[in-house]
């Protein structure tokens, strides 16, 4: 009997199911579609009042852009950036010296279509002819950190509307018409990085509160009429420019923090002495404090600064005797010395035949025939009516107040030398005892004044908050007994290891939560003080993608105080590494394609984090995959980077410490291309997350990489054939090749061709979006999609 008849029933049945289920489907499509349209003609429609308001500026000539906002070619006039079909990021830069807006303009009206565009985190308006006082209800736009609105004709005080706006990170209202005092609720914006108010009219001095912004990095003040003392911005840590030229700041020199690379103070009314500390701003690469009265002896030694390459401080009453052999870093591009009171001679290394170095010393005593100097009569002259000491003056009263000194000190020295003999032999009995005895351990509360600082510092960059170290517990010193109750004893059942560079154990605190503690014995005898600048780096590093520091410890010996040990604490990341979840893992735990590149940008993040969100850089990381942890939800943590070494350590053999093991023989200062180095241990792990094999030898990855390079010019079987089989039916095309660009770039073997990690970030977010986008059923299926022709190119602003 043939089957043919009911084999054609079941067809024809399936056949007319596909018909019925067809429709449902076409109109989910078309559903979402027109939604995604509507949305994206709303947020046109917006952007096209805008235009209208801003009396169409050429810069928004080009009509392309209403048709597609999201891939509209960004310029250096123009940019529109999208997330999720929504603007995030609106950049309009109009011509330089624009007039101001026609008078029915209502900069009210205009920010209340402004706001319509809810989703905007970034916001610049520049040079638009924008007029009328900054309305309110701008802090509609509830997610923005950032709000540039230079050069415009904005005026009136800085609304109080803003101090709720508590994710702005950068307020830039540059060569406006504001007025009135600066708010005192601008310590309110816990997060404030940048605040530049330059060319205004504000007139006022400045609150106490300013030093509260623990996060600020820039603050730009120049061009006003501030006046006052400037307030106490030393513990403002993070704080790397300050311009305050053009105001009436004075008398006294501000106290500051001593990571500044920028310090302008010309053009005020200061008339102190440079304070002696300033020698010590080793970041400092530009100080101008011209046309002001400062008094006393110029500091030679800022001539040798390390970074310093601009010094202006010409248009003063500085005094002193330069001398011809002082020394100057190499990198000194400018110096300004003129219209002071300075005598003595030229340094040799100012006139030496440097290119493009300019020195201008005119208007004071020196012993040269250029420049225009005046007779040394004149400057001692000068200096005697300003009321500086001369310095035979300041010995004969120096002899003065030591003869007096002595009539005292003689009459109790026999007394005092009596007490300091009986000390020192009780001293040399102790010492005796000491060593009879191994020493026992103290905690760092012996040296309490060293606490203070440390905390204050590890309120750190605004950069750390921004990218997720909130979740941790705040960086605080343990106590030793602390790590004993943790560990057990230090109980061999909390040992994980022991490396070349001392040992790890694990521990449990009292809250119940886990961390890893690393012991570095340390040999010599050295103080607290010794390791604090390595102390105040590692606080530092706390971030989502990094195993974050948590503490520390000194153990020291009772006899000198001296310390013996110090244990570093960080968190405890218990779920493996990259690789036991990529490569030699279990395929039930491998990881998806989608994990894979949010643990590829996380990394990133890390890297970026390490190069440019602490002071100094920490370069050369020696990345390598079984470096990078997974937490228990999946969020990949850099756990071995870079530290400088610890100098007392390295006397005796030492070499550096890192968070998860990996110890470092080389600092964080940063060379030429230092950065593309950990850009290329990057590209190495893209690799083996493409391939999902171990790669542990450079021949490995040179032949992979040909092979990636042929695979990218080849059809999309021959790219999926690279793939790690587990994740091979699950990427999108777009999205693969994508990676194996950005991983080829990557491991490039000439430095400069490889791209920086903003250029590697910018790509694999690119990656995830296309990715996410098509498993949501927003695009096309892999088999049908478009193939990338190229990586998108990163915008920069």
């Amino acid at each position: 009997m043939s089957l043919a008849p009911a084999a054609d029933s079941a067809e024809t049945a399936m056949a007319k199911l596909s018909l019925c289920s067809m429709p449902l489907v076409l109109a989910i499509i078309l559903l979402s579609a027109t939604h995604s349209e509507q949305h994206q003609s709303s947020q046109a429609q917006t952007l096209l009042r805008i235009v209208r308001f801003l009396n169409f500026p050429t810069v928004l000539n080009s009509r392309n852009i209403y048709k597609d906002l999201c891939n509209f070619e960004a310029n250096s006039s123009l940019a529109v950036i999208c997330y999720e079909g929504n603007i995030t990021q609106l950049h309009i830069i109009g011509e330089k010296d624009a007039p101001l807006l026609p008078r029915n303009f209502s900069i009210d009206s205009f920010i209340t279509t402004l706001v319509k565009l809810p989703s905007l985190k970034v916001l610049t308006l520049v040079s638009l002819g924008l007029w009328g006082p900054l309305p309110g209800k701008i802090i509609r736009l509830s997610s923005l950190e950032i709000l540039n609105l230079t050069s415009n004709f904005l005026y009136g005080a800085i609304p109080l509307e803003l101090s709720s706006l508590t994710t702005l990170q950068t307020l830039i209202l540059d060569d406006n018409m504001f007025s009135g005092p600066l708010p005192d609720w601008l310590s309110s914006l816990p997060v404030l990085a940048v605040l530049s108010l330059k060319k205004n009219l504000f007139n006022s001095s400045l609150p106490n509160s300013l030093s509260d912004l623990e996060n600020l990095r820039v603050l730009g003040l120049s061009h006003n009429h501030f006046y006052g003392e400037v307030p106490d911005f030393s513990r403002l840590t993070n704080l790397q420019v300050l311009e305050l030229e053009n105001n009436a700041f004075g008398p006294q020199f501000p106290k500051l923090g001593k990571k500044l690379v920028t310090l302008v103070l010309s053009k005020n009314k200061f008339r102190s002495a440079i304070p002696a500390e300033i020698s010590s701003y080793y970041q400092l690469e530009r100080l101008d404090v011209s046309s002001n009265m400062f008094v006393g002896p110029f500091p030679p030694s800022l001539l040798s600064l390390p970074s310093m390459t601009y010094l202006n401080f010409s248009g003063n009453k500085f005094t002193g005797m330069l001398f011809e052999n002082i020394s100057c870093n190499a990198e000194l591009k400018a110096v300004d010395l003129s219209s002071n009171l300075l005598t003595g001679s030229l340094p040799k290394c100012l006139l030496s035949d440097y290119k493009d170095r300019v020195v201008l010393y005119a208007r004071n005593c020196l012993d040269s025939r250029n420049q225009n100097q005046h007779p040394f009569t004149f400057c001692r002259n000068e200096a005697l009516a300003v009321g500086i000491i001369p310095e035979r003056s300041k010995r004969k009263q120096a002899s003065k107040a030591a003869l007096a000194l002595g009539l005292i000190g003689g009459i109790c020295g026999g007394v005092v030398l009596v007490g300091l003999i009986y000390f020192i032999h009780r001293r040399m009995n102790t010492n005796k005892t000491m060593k009879k005895s191994p020493p026992r351990s103290i905690t760092e509360n012996a040296s309490s004044g060293y606490t203070s600082k440390l905390l204050s510092d590890a309120r750190y960059v605004s950069q750390t908050m921004k990218m997720g170290a909130l979740g941790l517990p705040g960086y605080r010193t343990f106590s030793f007994e602390e790590l004993e109750e943790a560990t057990q004893n230090f109980d061999t059942c909390t040992f994980m290891g022991e490396g070349s560079h001392g040992q790890m154990y694990r521990g449990q605190l009292k809250d119940g939560s886990f961390v890893a503690i690393r012991c570095l014995k340390i040999k010599g005898s050295h103080s607290t003080q010794n390791f604090m600048h390595h102390i105040e780096l590692i606080m530092k590093l706390r971030h989502r993608h990094l195993v974050s520091a948590l503490g520390h410890c000194f153990e020291c010996y009772l006899d000198d105080a001296s310390v013996s040990r110090i244990f570093l604490v960080f968190e405890y990341v218990p779920n493996g590494t990259l690789r036991s979840w990529i490569s030699e893992g279990h395929p039930r735990r491998s990881l998806t394609w989608t994990q894979r590149i949010a643990a590829a940008i996380g990394i990133g993040k890390g890297i970026q984090f390490l190069h440019t969100g602490i002071i100094p850089g920490i370069y050369s990381n020696n990345l390598k995959i079984t470096d990078i942890l997974l937490d228990q939800n999946l969020v990949a943590k850099i756990s071995s980077y870079n530290l400088p070494i610890l100098e007392e350590s390295m006397e005796q053999g030492g070499q550096g410490v890192s968070s998860g093991g990996s110890l470092t023989s080389s600092g964080g200062s940063r060379m030429k291309h230092d950065d593309r180095t950990d850009v290329h241990n990057f590209g190495v792990i893209l690799l083996e997350m493409i391939k999902g094999r171990p790669v542990k030898s450079e021949t490995q990855v040179e032949v992979l990489e040909d092979q990636l390079q042929v695979a990218l010019t080849a059809d999309e079987a021959a790219r999926r054939s690279m793939v790690d089989p587990l994740v091979r039916q699950t990427c999108l095309d777009q999205s693969l090749k994508t990676l194996m660009e950005i991983c080829v770039r990557c491991l490039c073997k000439d430095p400069a061709d490889r791209p920086s990690i903003e250029d590697v970030l910018w790509n694999l977010q690119y990656a995830e979006q296309v990715q996410d986008a098509w498993q949501g059923g927003e695009s096309q299926s892999s088999e049908g999609s478009p193939v990338s022709p190229s990586i998108p190119s990163r915008l920069t602003y």
